[in-house]
């Protein structure tokens, strides 16, 4: 590997969230390393201040458009299309949705599976550029390519197993790889929709440092 490029061996994180730990995961650790690694916890890298007790609301629309003449009078009569736009004019470009083709879906277009995992990508990776910018840490690029996996039962119900995030980040600082690697926990930690769910969220994180 050339001098000038850095990179940290990737481990597999098996983080459990505040939400899975109400629904009886039993941890008492913040996340869980497994593959043979040892992860090691920093409550003060990246540390970012915020305020208690306040809520935000979040809206939007979502609108049926898989009428195709007879509505809802057979299981094979109605499209499962959707779109999902902001409310009041807010601008936002419309996200054409449909169901997971497994159930009658359109493969053109977003799942609600999909965009759960979706979310929880997001929500990691705007988590840990902003601890990455409180720590000192200049992340010049991330990528992510997250998988879950939703298991159907008996009745036709269904539950998510688990998601894996496999963020790929490069930053600018070669002596940070491990800092930087090490923010993942503390990104986990903080994202809203980690805490919000009740199954397992693995990471297997791969930071590089170009000088």
């Amino acid at each position: 590997m050339p001098a000038e490029i850095r990179q940290y061996v990737r481990p597999h994180y098996v983080f459990v969230g505040h939400a899975a730990k109400r629904h009886g995961t039993k941890s008492s650790y913040l996340c869980q390393c497994v593959n043979g690694g040892v992860p090691r916890l920093s409550a003060t890298i990246g540390s970012v201040t915020h305020m208690a007790n306040r809520t935000h609301r979040y809206e939007a629309e979502v609108t049926w458009t898989g009428n195709t003449g007879s509505g809802t009078s057979g299981y094979r009569d109605y499209a499962r299309d959707h779109d999902v736009t902001g409310v009041e004019a807010s601008g936002k470009p419309t996200i054409l949705g449909s169901a997971d083709p497994a159930f009658r879906g359109d493969p053109q277009r977003w799942n609600p599976e999909e965009l759960l995992v979706v979310s929880l990508s997001q929500c990691h990776m705007l988590w840990y550029l902003a601890l990455c910018a409180k720590a000192g840490i200049t992340v010049t690029a991330y990528s992510d390519r997250p998988d879950g996996v939703m298991s159907e039962n008996a009745e036709g119900s269904g539950v998510f197993t688990e998601v894996t995030l496999r963020p790929r980040v490069t930053i600018a600082e070669p002596s940070r790889v491990g800092d930087a690697t090490e923010l993942h926990h503390e990104a986990h930690r903080m994202c809203f929709i980690a805490n919000s769910v009740n199954f397992p969220v693995s990471a297997e994180p791969t930071v590089t440092a170009s000088a």
